[in-house]
């Protein structure tokens, strides 16, 4: 069958292209987007296309570049295909990122086609990926331990937001990536053009460039292309063919499993913000584990502010689920805690509440809107009531002067925590009792001038403790708004 055929069957298949589309093409030189080009524009009547194509440069190869460039732009022209070129400062970017060379590569290479999508209108973005790309990175991800999702493959159409998200880039969220040669192997492709530069009368002076840093078998996957899967496919012919086929299979079950996902989803939901989301504890805990996976992943790549958790934080985050105590939390990179409360899990990544400095009247309320909790001071006459020390806690009030301070902790901070018989840092204190780090500038601590009184919620300090002498009873109380 024609090439141009088998690819029209594919856009057809994937709905990949509507009347009037206009298309840009990634197009970098090599066979796959060279074919991807002259393929499209053959099909540019068949949908009444505007093409137009970018060669992005990304500063790592200047010697083979310029004619990259050339070539580049001398296809455009001889098809009738607007041209744009752009150059982005991939090692910069790289390093300001703490990205290897192919993630900043790609990253910038995708906000360049964001930013001219944008510019020009287009609702396209073909991109070359063929069926050896898709089993190429079905290889990789087997061999990272990937879970189903991961070894479906390079998808034939998927939205540009969810393939990339880079700040500041101006791209319409309408826009679809596609993958128009992703049915068709690279074998095909080479042999298309080849019998392209042989018509007689041809445009082609040359079929395509080659990269030269796709030779290198120092990247993982030039290795599994150039050695692991060559190999295979002297063995088999028809393995990548095979493969396309499994991994069918598994998107047409991951999208059914990703509809209950959804489903169950919505009724899990508690709150969300750009940076947390929380759920509902009971259901997940009850929940079996290949779908609480597939909930939890989708939880946190639909939260922005997540980015950065693997697979293997998700069994971390699922132990948790279903072997932590309340209050018990993880810690994961970029400063992303996991916290399960009585009723509910968080996945956050926002900074930890710290509270500020207050001034509390006695008798008086105080709202500490940050930490969610209510501060009551009141006077009394001596009582036989003693409190617990955590949820109120009673003092001698004529040992102190009013009004009360309120702040969170400082360094330096010590007291005489009640029973102990000692002074005491507070920050070993915290330590002892198993305060999460994270909720220890949270914590209200109650001062008389330069002495802590009472630790809100933990601890009474025992120089203030009533005794025979007392006169006056300070109770303090501390409630959850």
């Amino acid at each position: 069958m024609e090439l141009s055929i088998k690819v029209k069957e594919t856009v057809g298949k994937y709905a990949m292209l509507s009347e009037g589309d206009c298309v840009l093409i990634g197009l970098s030189g090599g066979p796959d987007s060279v074919c991807l080009a002259v393929i499209l524009d053959k099909l540019k009547a068949d949908f009444n296309l505007s093409l137009h194509a970018v060669y992005v440069d990304h500063g790592l190869r200047p010697d083979e570049a310029v004619a990259e460039k050339e070539f580049c732009g001398d296809l455009c022209k001889r098809l009738g295909i607007n041209f744009f070129c752009e150059t982005v400062d991939v090692k910069k970017y790289k390093k300001d990122n703490g990205l290897n060379t192919q993630e900043a590569a790609r990253g910038l290479r995708y906000r360049v086609f964001g930013d001219i999508a944008g510019d020009i209108n287009a609702s396209r973005i073909a991109l070359g990926h063929n069926a050896d790309d898709r089993a190429e990175t079905f290889l990789i991800n087997l061999f990272r331990g990937s879970g189903r999702k991961g070894l479906t493959g390079i998808p034939p159409v998927r939205g540009l937001e969810s393939r990339v998200k880079i700040q500041d880039s101006r791209f319409k969220k309408n826009i679809l990536i596609i993958r128009p040669l992703i049915e068709i192997e690279r074998r095909e492709i080479e042999e298309f053009l080849t019998e392209q530069f042989k018509i007689k009368n041809s445009n082609f002076n040359i079929p395509f460039v080659i990269d030269s840093s796709n030779l290198k078998k120092d990247y993982f996957r030039n290795w599994i292309r150039l050695s692991f899967l060559s190999e295979l496919k002297n063995r088999n012919p028809a393995l990548v063919r095979n493969m396309c086929r499994t991994m069918d299979i598994l998107k047409e079950e991951d999208d059914y499993l990703e509809i209950i996902v959804t489903k169950t989803l919505m009724k899990l939901i508690t709150g969300k913000t750009a940076g947390a989301i929380e759920l509902f504890l009971v259901p997940l805990e009850t929940m079996e584990r290949p779908v609480l996976r597939r909930v939890l992943r989708r939880a946190i790549d639909e939260t922005e502010g997540l980015g950065g958790i693997s697979f293997t934080h998700i069994w971390d985050i699922i132990d948790l689920v279903k072997s932590g105590k309340s209050g018990d939390r993880i810690y994961l990179p970029k400063e992303i805690r996991v916290i399960k409360s009585y009723s509910t899990l968080k996945i956050t990544s926002g900074p930890p509440v710290r509270i500020g400095s207050h001034s509390l009247d006695v008798p008086g309320e105080l709202a500490l809107k940050e930490a969610g909790v209510y501060l009551k001071a009141s006077l009394e006459g001596v009582t036989d009531d003693h409190s617990d020390g955590k949820t109120g806690a009673i003092f001698d009030a004529g040992k102190m002067g009013f009004p009360l301070a309120v702040r969170a902790r400082r360094e330096g901070d010590f007291f005489y925590p009640s029973g102990s018989g000692g002074r005491k840092k507070l920050q070993d204190f915290f330590v002892d009792e198993k305060v999460p780090r994270d909720e220890r500038d949270s914590v209200p601590v109650v001062l008389s001038g330069d002495d802590i009184v009472w630790v809100a919620g933990y601890r009474a300090d025992e120089r203030f403790r009533v005794t025979g002498k007392t006169e006056k009873v300070l109770r303090l109380k501390i409630t959850k708004r």
